[in-house]
């Protein structure tokens, strides 16, 4: 613990996704109290109508936070959106940053080339990418959280589904995929949902110790299996809102033998995704 979010910034452009993604913003600065950063950055060849709508997105954001009282600003800049929104990032203070990924960015390899995939690897604080599946599940009363077995930033992780499930009053499903356990020639073995419970790593434990500190209401699910496959039938079959899992560790070469379940679950999600890149260490 010992994390807190008190500026957040919500990167706005023409596209209706990036309006519905600063609304999850704009709900999580309500409850902690922070103040949110609007921020528009038109490039060269942003067309009139472009600027208009992220212009009207942009108003109507600044509107809906004064009337919830949060704290609000609105940035409008030109040139290369990664690079301006990192000197914000800088000259702020800004802890996490919110912004959308485009339909087209779906079917890239590895986010290639996108603005989503630059501000995850650029930016000094926490990313949460987000991606729009239903325009009118913002409000999530279900939220799946997969969990692996070697976790990073538990503390953070823990602290923003909490401020999640706060927000909009949501219950939290959390979701471990294991890989199945084999016996030499005697092929899988098949364990009881107690036995594998039992087997549960110690990140995991340790997540969901630090997450009962928040007194967030939640329940444990551990199925063996492949990763990416299990987290979209999960959401699917139960019906979830939003999921919120962390950003893949896995390098290049490893993602391209083995796969990459984040970019799975990007590509299949049935709901809302929230993809977090987080930046501030465990305390």
């Amino acid at each position: 613990m010992g994390i807190m979010y008190k500026k957040m910034l919500a990167a706005v452009n023409e596209h209706v996704n990036s309006e519905v993604s600063a609304r999850y913003a704009l709900d999580l600065a309500r409850t902690t109290g922070s103040k949110l950063y609007l921020c528009f950055v038109a490039e060269k060849d942003t067309s009139k109508a472009a600027f208009e709508h992220a212009e009207g997105a942009a108003k109507r954001l600044f509107l809906r936070a004064k009337e919830m009282d949060v704290s609000v600003e609105s940035i409008f800049a030109t040139g290369h959106p990664v690079r301006e929104i990192q000197k914000i990032v800088r000259s702020e203070n800004i802890d996490i940053v919110f912004a959308a990924t485009r339909h087209k960015d779906v079917s890239k390899r590895f986010y290639e080339g996108t603005v989503a995939r630059e501000l995850s690897l650029s930016l000094t604080c926490s990313v949460a990418l987000v991606r729009i599946v239903h325009m009118g599940r913002i409000h999530p009363r279900k939220i799946l959280v997969p969990l692996k077995a070697r976790m990073g930033h538990i503390s953070e992780t823990a602290y923003f589904t909490a401020l999640c499930s706060r927000a909009f009053d949501s219950r939290v499903y959390l979701f471990h995929s294991a890989k199945p356990i084999t016996r030499f020639f005697h092929g899988e073995l098949n364990l009881t949902q107690v036995e594998w419970e039992e087997k549960i790593p110690g990140d995991i434990a340790l997540f969901v110790g630090t997450l009962d500190t928040y007194g967030v209401a939640h329940e444990k699910k551990l199925l063996p299996g492949k990763t990416g496959r299990n987290i979209t039938i999960e959401a699917a079959v139960r019906r979830h809102d939003l999921i919120i899992m962390g950003a893949s560790e896995r390098g290049l070469v490893s993602s391209l033998l083995r796969g990459n379940p984040v970019e799975e679950v990007l590509r299949d999600t049935p709901c809302n995704l929230i993809i977090l890149k987080l930046r501030h260490e465990d305390t």
